[in-house]
């Protein structure tokens, strides 16, 4: 059977961090960001880390062990 293929999309959301938690982007923070509160748009800039379920399956996904 040959080799999963790595899902392109997720794998360049994601980060794995050293200590393994997986940290994503905050969803909404790409564009139209001038009619959107000015609080949402300053929370969205940092980063959110995902739950560990979510985690595994992303990882998954990725490619990333």
């Amino acid at each position: 059977m040959p080799k999963m293929k790595s899902h392109g999309g997720i794998s360049k959301k994601i980060k794995v961090r050293a200590s393994g938690s997986t940290k994503i982007g905050h969803v909404g923070a790409n564009h139209n960001s001038g009619k959107k509160p000015t609080d949402f748009n300053r929370k969205s800039r940092k980063g959110s880390v995902l739950s560990s379920a979510d985690s595994k399956r992303y990882k998954r996904l990725g490619g990333i062990k």
